[in-house]
């Protein structure tokens, strides 16, 4: 194949606990990709309170930018464009000359404790649920903004620009400021139906329209990087492009389905189960299941359930003692124990707590089930209560669900884990396809080529999907 014909990418991937700077390649038919950077990005515990190091994370995208150019110039080439996905939820505050107006809040923090329910005593619940159809949790961004306000949060009342976090990153390459879609819709601001940010629910917070940039549809071009940025890491006038930025938004792009009747999970710090829909869902059962509405491709629905995710294991193993280090060593540790206790991992109590073990062990005794005790103990623990609660959450899907569902595709990091994925399976009794574990990144790619015109539609992005990723099937053997 002539070089030429190569088109080169780059995307930044950055979950809630690490991120990475990955390039791209296409040649027309797959995606190959190569992670050029990789670094940890813990909580800023300051004050007592949980911040973001936007600066820092900022400067890790520099680092990135810098080794992808090097990287480009030995190959003689350019890259094409830059997209960027993150968590959602969380946002940054700047001042009106562009500046950062102090550290994000992380949404893990506690001051949203209770924040719904002082919320909801001003317009009810129910109200709330019609306007956005996002499931209820103290940290979305109008509990987050709302307790600023009342708290008279001098960042949030004297800042320009409200903007969520791939969209602030965007706007320290670009200088332009953007909402993009999927990562708002993340909000519980956003009408899935009109497709715009509530005036009433943003007045709660001493907000309006204007304090967030242009509401724009994944596949919009942001700007170029700025003079500074671009003599800062050696790259050329690349465009940025507003991709899904929404981490699990581009995830679910990435899902290397071959027909319409499966539903995803996205398995990494936390577990999203769900499925795509051509409009919302709202009604009463929704509402009591405490399901969402968040924005796909195309202005497509990604129905779904937030469910506390390997978050539980990740804390967990820091705690073990005598263990192995090695993850696959540990996860091994399940065959090892016969425990039969089982924890509702979206339990308050494992949200953020001093000792994720103590925790489990607690909830146990107070369900008067036996107290785990050894490592192995608290990872079949932790793997069955995942499964389990997989399966309750996938019941309630398929009683709201307008299509059948007859595979479940597993995507990110926790689709590796191969004992969780068979132990899935056998309780679901359903097959489970597990990859890729890059979904995000490739998701995020996949926008980015359609905006450059080599792919032209989802039909043709799926196949992109397909051909670019591995997979295993996991087969029920109970």
């Amino acid at each position: 194949m002539k070089q030429e014909e190569i088109s080169y990418y780059i995307a930044v991937d950055l979950g809630a606990t690490s991120g990475r700077l990955i390039l791209a390649s296409f040649d027309g038919k797959k995606v190959a990709t190569e992670e050029l950077h990789r670094f940890k990005h813990p909580m800023l515990p300051i004050g007592g309170h949980l911040f973001w190091n936007l600066p820092g994370l900022y400067n890790e995208i520099l680092e990135g930018l810098k080794t992808a150019s090097k990287k480009l110039e030995k190959l003689g080439v350019q890259a094409r464009s830059i997209g960027i996905d993150t968590w959602g939820c969380d946002v940054a505050y700047f001042y009106p000359d562009g500046t950062l107006a102090g550290l994000p809040y992380c949404y893990r923090d506690p001051h949203t404790t209770g924040a719904v329910e002082k919320f909801c005593q001003e317009i009810p619940k129910e109200k709330v649920y019609e306007k956005t159809g996002i499931q209820f949790m103290d940290f979305n961004t109008l509990f987050q903004l709302y307790t600023l306000h009342k708290a008279g949060d001098n960042a949030l009342h004297n800042s320009d620009k409200i903007l969520f976090i791939p969209d602030a990153l965007s706007y320290m390459l670009t200088g332009n400021a953007v909402t993009e879609y999927t990562v708002a819709s993340t909000s519980q601001i956003l009408n899935p139906t009109s497709g715009k940010l509530d005036e009433e629910l943003l007045e709660k917070a001493g907000l309006n329209q204007k304090h967030f940039g242009k509401l724009v549809n994944p596949g919009y071009k942001t700007g170029i990087l700025t003079p500074e940025v671009q003599h800062a890491t050696g790259l050329g006038a690349v465009p940025v492009i507003a991709v899904a930025g929404h981490d699990t938004a581009s995830a679910v792009i990435g899902v290397p389905a071959k027909n319409e009747n499966f539903a995803y999970l996205s398995c990494g710090t936390w577990s999203l189960l769900g499925i795509e829909v051509p409009s919302p869902i709202i009604n009463e059962k929704g509402f009591a299941y405490n399901f969402t509405n968040e924005g796909g491709i195309d202005g497509s629905i990604r129905y779904l359930k937030n469910i506390c995710g390997m978050w539980l294991f990740e804390r967990a193993r820091t705690e073990f003692k005598d263990a192995p280090e090695d993850v696959a060593e540990l996860c091994a540790l399940y065959t090892q124990s016969n425990i039969d206790s089982i924890i509702n991992p979206d339990d308050p109590s494992f949200a953020n707590p001093s000792s994720m073990t103590e925790a489990i062990s607690n909830y146990c005794e107070r369900s008067n089930q036996k107290v785990p005790e050894t490592p192995a103990d608290f990872v079949r623990v932790i793997f069955r209560s995942l499964a389990y609660r997989y399966k309750e959450v996938l019941g309630w899907l398929r009683e709201l669900s307008p299509k059948e569902i007859d595979t479940l595709h597993v995507i990110g990091g926790g689709s590796l884990n191969a004992h969780l994925m068979q132990l899935t399976a056998d309780v679901l009794q359903m097959p489970v396809v597990a990859g890729p574990t890059e979904s995000t990144a490739l998701g995020n790619i996949l926008v980015q080529l359609r905006a450059d015109n080599r792919v032209k539609n989802i039909a043709e992005m799926r196949n992109v999907a397909i051909n670019s990723t591995e997979t295993k099937i996991y087969i029920p053997k109970i």
